[in-house]
């Protein structure tokens, strides 16, 4: 047998989950706070406790000294264990607990003390001060150990020192005062300790339940993990909080609507400008797969809610799918018509071969010569009114398309375009939006007809697009031109309503307008105007033979 794999060892440490590691960390500084706090508390205890022994001691002392007979007796009697001095001072030891009541002569001898045959001798601790008349608090060693003491001058009547008086109290019962303090301190503190206890645990279940009870080797791996798939998908993402405002932008997502990081914290109005794209974003448009343009962008965007009140939105970029749907549209056209025109030209060939059999000549070159001239018409009215090839040649598609439609695409007397276009190919998007709109409105009607109209003022280009069909209500001639709204079912491979937004979008980036009304013979006309579409003229060169005969003629 194969051996199983070795076990693995438990590592000691912090725990794993977030939620344990919260735990420990709140009851440690907890019981770290509790801690603190008693040690704070006890070291001024202990000085306090001092201090209040040293001044009974002082007071005992003062109290003492204040008695005449004292002074009095320690001039009159000599020292001894049974002297009226000694047998005062234990009464007033007795009376107020002092360890000692020492009652000494300016020689430091002792008259009083607690063990008589003490009496007489010399006090152990230097009585200088005392003596000198000051009055001393402080704690010491003597022959009785250590204690908390007071000392102060004995004065006879005639307020001369005569002595000093000391008095001690046991330090053993200042420290059992403050070893009794301590167990109801702990109390405090472990009931303290308890409630941080209670509320940490609380805390960390909160703490568990939004986290999911994840560790935070695993918060860190999907926070890394977030930020690679946020930067890498080809999906623009926008996070909202609960206020609206955006907190959140992908590399995509700042590409596609053409901000920066600056747009995090602002709501999308202020971020992006009033439009649909904001409206969108900001959840005031219902739905799913929603169109919106974005520049020349088309985009479509998702919504959707998020449990902490705010969402998110997925962009996706639907431009070159638009374009080549629109491709596929031409396309599909232009077989059709060519489809169309393979069948007219079988039929034209057969014409011409009955007329051949027959012998009808001059019939037959005039039957060519009549198909061959409306075509060439067709291209050379066009050509000649329209200079900028690539325009010329996108009608001369459109024509062939609207002529197997059955519709027929002129282009107006008033035309004359000069091959001066700044932007030709912008031109040719919304000269292909208007007209592709204006066929699909004319095809069917009775003398179905599309009109193209292209003048210039100065620098200004002027489109005018006028067709035969139902025309635009007045309702609803500023909806034509938002994202998404159409009259027509979509096809297939694409959505509708982008079109007349497109075209809208193209004229406002060059400082222009797009209107809509109604065509002198019904049916709707589109008006576009492009201030500053064409290039300026180049300047006019005079030939160097000219310019010296200019010359010579000028000096002369």
């Amino acid at each position: 047998m194969s051996p199983g794999p070795p076990a693995r060892r438990r590592r000691l440490g912090l725990p794993r989950r977030v939620f344990s590691q919260v735990l420990v960390m709140q009851l440690a500084i907890a019981a770290g706070v509790a801690v603190l706090a008693t040690g704070l508390f006890l070291a001024p205890l202990g000085d306090q406790l001092d201090d209040q022994a040293m001044r009974r001691a002082l007071a005992i002392a003062q109290t003492t000294a204040e008695q005449p007979q004292i002074a009095a007796d320690l001039g009159a009697t000599p020292a001894s264990a049974d002297g009226p001095v000694q047998r005062e001072a234990e009464r007033i030891r007795a009376a107020t607990g002092a360890e000692y009541v020492v009652i000494m002569d300016r020689r430091g001898v002792r008259w009083s003390h607690t063990d008589p045959g003490r009496v007489g001798e010399t006090v152990s601790t230097d009585p200088g001060r005392a003596l000198a008349g000051r009055e001393v608090m402080e704690i010491d060693d003597g022959t009785l150990g250590r204690s908390a003491r007071g000392k102060v001058p004995l004065r006879d009547e005639r307020g001369g020192v005569v002595g000093a008086v000391s008095v001690g109290i046991a330090y053993d019962s200042v420290r059992a005062r403050l070893v009794h303090a301590v167990p109801g301190l702990f109390a405090y503190a472990g009931g303290a300790l308890a409630v941080g206890a209670l509320a940490a645990w609380f805390i960390s279940r909160r703490v568990q339940r939004q986290t999911r009870d994840l560790a935070f080797s695993d918060i860190a791996a999907l926070l890394a993990e977030r930020e690679a798939m946020l930067h890498g998908i080809r999906e623009g993402v926008v996070a909202l909080d609960r206020g609206g405002r955006v907190r959140l932008l992908n590399d995509e997502a700042q590409r596609l609507l053409g901000v920066g990081g600056e747009a995090v914290g602002l709501l999308p109005d202020e971020a992006l400008g009033a439009g649909r794209t904001a409206d969108v974003l900001a959840g005031r448009v219902p739905g799913t797969d929603l169109l919106t343009v974005r520049g020349r962008r088309v985009l479509v965007a998702n919504r959707m809610p998020t449990d902490d009140g705010g969402a998110v939105a997925t962009l996706r970029d639907r431009t070159e799918l638009e374009q080549l749907g629109r491709e596929l549209d031409s396309t599909r056209g232009l077989t059709d018509a060519l489809r169309a025109l393979d069948h007219e030209h079988a039929n034209r060939m057969h014409t011409l071969l009955g007329l051949l059999e027959l012998e009808m000549y001059e019939e037959a070159v005039e039957y060519i010569g009549e198909v061959v001239g409306d075509h060439r018409a067709t291209a050379e009215q066009i050509a000649e009114r329209i200079t900028d090839p690539l325009l010329a040649a996108a009608l001369v598609g459109k024509a062939t398309v609207a002529a197997e439609r059955g519709v027929a695409l002129w282009v107006s007397d008033r035309t004359r375009l000069p091959d001066r276009l700044v932007d030709p190919r912008g031109l040719v998007t919304v000269v292909g939006n208007l007209v592709d709109n204006a066929l699909d409105a004319a095809a069917g009607t009775t003398h179905a007809r599309v009109e193209v109209e292209l003048r210039t003022r100065a620098r200004t280009v002027v489109l005018k697009v006028r067709d035969t069909g139902p025309g635009v209500a007045p309702e609803h001639r500023a909806a034509v031109f938002t994202e998404g709204w159409s009259t027509k079912e979509p096809p297939a491979h694409r959505e509708r309503g982008l079109g007349l937004p497109l075209v809208r979008r193209l004229a406002e980036r060059q400082g222009g307008s797009v209107t809509v009304g109604e065509a002198p013979g019904g049916g709707a006309e589109f008006t576009v105007v492009l201030p500053e579409a064409l290039a300026a003229p180049a300047p006019r060169t005079v030939p160097a033979a000219s310019a010296g005969t200019a010359v010579e003629e000028e000096s002369r």
